[in-house]
C-alpha cells in the first residue's frame, strides 16, 4: 500500500497528554461547528457523476434507425450469443483476451460473475469431478477488497479466506500456503488494475505465479478487469495478458476475466464482458444457451457508435480522466493537510480506477464514520472492505470521491477528516486513563 509520503513533526501519538487534550478539544469545537452546519454528503459509493454521464448522452438517440452490424444481420431480433464482434475486438487489446474468447452480455459483469458462482455450484466447471455444492467451497479474498465479490460468496455460503494485498498484488506465498494446505478452496477475487479499494496494479510476476500455483483443476481466478481503462494519469500498467500465461503455466482453464463498461458509459445500461479459455467459453454460451437467446444487441451497437475502436474508447476515457483527476487530488490535498500533520493515517496515491484506501488508528474506523454519519456524511461502512465485515484492525475506510461535484467532496472530506481526529484523540486520551 502506498502512503502519502509526509512526516509530521509530532503524531498525535507521541504528544503529551497536555497537547494531545488540547487537540481534543479543538477537534471536539471543529465537529460541533460541523454538525450544525446541517451537512447531507455521501461519500459511499464509486458512482459516476452526472458530468460524467453527460459524456455518453450520444447514446440515448443512437444507433440514428441503423439496426444491422457490419455482417448485415438485424440486431433487433433474437440470436448473436456471443455479442456483437465490433464491439468486443473495441475492448480486447485492454483486457487481453482474443475476440472469438471474449463474449458480450448484458449490462452488469457483477451479474455474469454472480451467474458463474451459480452454475459452478450446481453443475461445477471445466476440470471439476462434482459439483461445488456437493461439497464445502472456500474463496481466496485479498485484502482490502470489494464487497461485493464477498457478498456473493456470502450469499451462498462460501467460505471466505483473507489474503493480504501487497503493493504489487495478492501475497503468493501466503496464497500459495493456503492451496496446499486446503483443498476447499475453489477460487479467488482478484481486481488486476487499481484494485478496489487501495488502487494496486497487480504485476506480471504475480500474475504468473497465480496462475503457475499447485491447485484444483477446477481452481478459478476470478479476474475482475474493472478498471482496465480508467486511467488518472499518464503513467499506465502494461496490460497483462493472464490467458497466455495461464496457458504457458499449463493452467489454460484457470482465469475468467470479467470488465464491463459500465463507468466507461452508463452503468444502468451497459455490456458487461467475460474472456476465457475455449473450454471455458464453450461452457459459458451452454449455460447462457438456457436462460436467453441473446444478448441486447441494439445496445451493444449504440456502444459500437459511439464509441468506434479502440482510439474512440481512449479518448472517451481521457474525457472521464479530466473530470476525475481534481477530485482524487482533492482527497491528497484534505489528507495532505489535515491528518498527515497529525500522522492521524496513511491513504494510497492510485494512478486510476475509483477509490482511494485510507488507514486511521487502529480501532477508530468505525467511530470515524459513526462520527461522519451524525454530521450528515456517510461514508461507505466500517470493515465492508473485509469479508464479513470484520476488518481485525478496525482501521480501513473506503474513500469515494468519484460522484459529488467537486465543492461538495471538499466539503465532505474536510468533515471527514475533522471526525478522524475526533476519534483518534478519544481513543488515545481513553488509552491513558
Amino acid at each position: 500500500m502506498t502512503s502519502a509520503a509526509v512526516s509530521p513533526a509530532v503524531p498525535l501519538a507521541d504528544l503529551d497528554e497536555a497537547s494531545l487534550r488540547a487537540v481534543h478539544e479543538h477537534a471536539s469545537a471543529a465537529y460541533a461547528e460541523l454538525k450544525a452546519s446541517g451537512l447531507k454528503l455521501d461519500l459511499t459509493r464509486g458512482k459516476p457523476g452526472a458530468d460524467q454521464l453527460d459524456l455518453s448522452n450520444d447514446l440515448l438517440h443512437l444507433p440514428d434507425g441503423e439496426f444491422r452490424d457490419a455482417a448485415g444481420t438485424d440486431l433487433r431480433n433474437y440470436g448473436g450469443a456471443l455479442g456483437l464482434p465490433e464491439l468486443r475486438a473495441i475492448f480486447s487489446d485492454d483486457l487481453r483476451v482474443p475476440v472469438a474468447q471474449l463474449l458480450a452480455l448484458g449490462n452488469s459483469s457483477l451479474t455474469v460473475m454472480h451467474d458463474t458462482i451459480v452454475q459452478a455450484l450446481l453443475h461445477g466447471v471445466p476440470g471439476s469431478d462434482r459439483a461445488w455444492g456437493s461439497q464445502p467451497i472456500s474463496f481466496l479474498a485479498p485484502v482490502p477488497g470489494y464487497d461485493r465479490h464477498f457478498s456473493i460468496a456470502e450469499r451462498y455460503g462460501i467460505r471466505l479466506i483473507p489474503v493480504p494485498l501487497n503493493d504489487d498484488g495478492p501475497d503468493v506465498e501466503a496464497v500459495a500456503a493456503l492451496l496446499a494446505a486446503d483443498d476447499s478452496i475453489k477460487g479467488m477475487w482478484c481486481v488486476p488494475v487499481y484494485s478496489n479499494p487501495t488502487g494496486t496494479v497487480y504485476s506480471e510476476e504475480v500474475a504468473r505465479a497465480l496462475v503457475s500455483l499447485p491447485a484444483a483443476p477446477d481452481f478459478r481466478l476470478f479476474w475482475d478487469n474493472a478498471y482496465a481503462v480508467h486511467h488518472l494519469s499518464d503513467e499506465r500498467p502494461a496490460p497483462i495478458d493472464v490467458l497466455a500465461l495461464a496457458a504457458e503455466a499449463g493452467n489454460p482453464d484457470r482465469p475468467l476475466v470479467f470488465a464491463s463498461t459500465s463507468k466507461v458509459t452508463f452503468p444502468g445500461s451497459g455490456v458487461s464482458f467475460v474472456g476465457a479459455s475455449e473450454a471455458n467459453i464453450e461452457w459459458f454460451v451452454r449455460n447462457m444457451a438456457v436462460q436467453s437467446i441473446g444478448p441486447d444487441k441494439v445496445n451493444q451497437l449504440r456502444h459500437v457508435r459511439l464509441l468506434r475502436d479502440r482510439d474512440g474508447l481512449t479518448a472517451h476515457m481521457e474525457k472521464h480522466r479530466a473530470i476525475l483527476e481534481p477530485k482524487f487530488a482533492a482527497v491528497a490535498h484534505a489528507f495532505e493537510t489535515r491528518l498527515a500533520p497529525h500522522g492521524a493515517g496513511s491513504w494510497t496515491s492510485p494512478k486510476g480506477g475509483y477509490f482511494v484506501s485510507l488507514d486511521v488508528l487502529d480501532g477508530c474506523a468505525k467511530r470515524s464514520i459513526e462520527l461522519a454519519a451524525e454530521a450528515g456524511i456517510a461514508v461507505t461502512p466500517a470493515g465492508s472492505t473485509f469479508p464479513y465485515g470484520d476488518d481485525p484492525r478496525d482501521a480501513n475506510i473506503r474513500i469515494a470521491p468519484t460522484f459529488p461535484p467537486l465543492a461538495e467532496l471538499e466539503a465532505a472530506l474536510d468533515g471527514l477528516c475533522t471526525a478522524i481526529l475526533l476519534a483518534e484523540t478519544e481513543a488515545l486520551l481513553a488509552g491513558r486513563e
